[in-house]
């Protein structure tokens, strides 16, 4: 099974920068990027913050640009977001709640995706209605399951990113313990970093976003980190008894080499390309 998460896309007006980058082109050119060389995939899930500003406009533009993409797609809001217009855009990603939540079938197991988005606020949260309603999912589903979301549930030992983290995060993870066997993979974003780990003995991951970068700024105490690393997208390869997670630059603009060779017997002191 093979699937693609992009992040942090922050699509705002036409023409407006974050970090002297444009976040439409970016998105345009990893969608490009993913459907050129991984056309396979299985599904593409976007963890949150699909708005800069959460304007009705940028939803439906995002609509517009997800149209010609070849396999399933599914959303997740982060703190950037406003659900009530992406949800006026997009009325099929609720659930009976009026949460942005949803089971899905993949070829290995099940995939949902949670709303972890909070008015006012760029932290996230994880009320009693949406743990109950994910209690549910992961009490009738066999397994294996992947979880999708946009905040980050465990502390990144970064002051400023943790105190906008999931809020509930204690709640949450021993509601993730109690399912941890059901449980394969947390995938989130957030943090624009490449991130992973563990919650109660069930791995997650992040990749870095598709505009701009952070950086892992341990000294800072009170200002959220930024970088010109290249963009970047992940590209999910999962089977029964596995699970890889590639992080895919695929902002880079340098050049890329085949040299070396798998074969023992190919490397010489003399001969082999370095």
């Amino acid at each position: 099974m093979k699937l693609l998460q992009l992040t942090d896309i922050h699509l705002t007006k036409p023409g407006e920068t974050i970090g002297d980058r444009d976040p439409n082109a970016n998105f345009q050119k990893a969608l490009a990027h993913a459907i050129h060389l991984h056309g396979d995939a299985d599904a593409l899930v976007i963890t949150g913050d699909l708005s800069d500003w959460g304007d009705r406009e940028d939803y439906i533009r995002l609509k517009e640009m997800l149209a010609p993409v070849p396999f399933p797609v599914h959303l997740c809001i982060g703190n950037h977001d406003e659900r009530d217009v992406f949800l006026s855009v997009f009325p099929e990603t609720s659930d009976d709640n009026g949460f942005v939540q949803s089971v899905f079938d993949l070829p290995v197991g099940t995939g949902i995706v949670l709303d972890s988005w909070g008015p006012n606020s760029h932290a996230g949260f994880y009320c009693e209605t949406r743990r109950a309603w994910l209690a549910t999912q992961l009490e009738r589903l066999e397994g294996p399951v992947f979880l999708f979301m946009h905040h980050n549930p465990v502390p990144i030992g970064i002051a400023p990113m943790d105190q906008i983290m999931l809020q509930e995060a204690e709640a949450f993870g021993q509601l993730v313990a109690r399912h941890a066997d059901k449980i394969r993979h947390i995938f989130h974003g957030h943090c624009h970093l490449p991130l992973c780990g563990s919650l109660h003995g069930v791995p997650f991951s992040a990749p870095r976003g598709t505009n701009h970068a952070g950086w892992p700024d341990f000294g800072n105490d009170r200002n959220l980190s930024a970088s010109d690393l290249p963009e970047a997208y992940a590209v999910i390869l999962a089977g029964d008894n596995s699970v890889m997670v590639h992080m895919v630059e695929f902002g880079y603009q340098g050049e890329i080499r085949r040299e070396g060779s798998p074969d023992y017997a190919d490397w010489d002191r003399l001969t082999m390309v370095r």
